[in-house]
């Protein structure tokens, strides 16, 4: 992949989620804003502990398969639900000491919106399609979702990672959630924008 065209996935992924957030901050009662984006090489396990050290996280996952398997991954604080319940529909879920089954119910409409927004308008512009997934859910230290995200993609395999950082913020505070797209190396072969 040559630098133009790093800089074009840049550009696209940047686009596809401020119009996505766009979307989110008119219905909701958030505000929400990309904060950073980069195209690298690197593997699923990696990412995740780059994210995840030992405080644990909540992941929201699927695989789109395009003729080969890219693999998407939203990553939560899930110290932070009341903020991001907050801020996406508006109520705040007391925090308690475990995650409740709406705050997953949440956390994974949440995902499957934005993750979908990013991994299909690439998909769009490799004229490429992909039946829709059900998102997954895991939580706990990176072990324990490297575990659940091993069930559907190589861990250890090198893909073209699209990471998306994006801030969370309403009245209750900000946070912060990391966005990841793999495109495996047959499908980053084809990027050619």
């Amino acid at each position: 992949m040559t630098p133009n065209s790093t800089v074009s996935l840049e550009k696209l992924a940047a686009s596809s989620l401020e119009q996505c957030l766009l979307r989110l901050s008119r219905v909701s009662a958030g505000t929400w804003k990309v904060l950073d984006i980069k195209v690298y090489p690197g593997n699923l396990e990696d990412a995740v502990k780059q994210r995840v050290s030992s405080t644990p996280a909540a992941a929201v996952y699927f695989n789109l398969n395009a003729g080969s398997a890219i693999t998407t991954l939203m990553v939560f604080n899930p110290a932070d639900v009341q903020c991001i319940s907050k801020c996406f529909t508006g109520l705040s879920f007391p925090r308690g000491a475990h995650t409740t089954p709406a705050e997953e119910v949440m956390l994974l409409e949440l995902g499957n919106i934005v993750l979908n927004a990013l991994a299909n308008s690439v998909l769009n512009a490799m004229k490429k399609s992909a039946m829709p997934a059900v998102p997954q859910y895991a939580e706990g230290d990176a072990a324990r979702l490297l575990a659940g995200l091993g069930t559907m993609a190589d861990l250890t395999k090198y893909f073209l990672v699209i990471k998306a950082s994006l801030a969370i913020k309403c009245d209750l505070g900000e946070t912060i959630s990391e966005v990841f797209v793999l495109l495996p190396p047959e499908l980053a072969a084809e990027w050619k924008h």
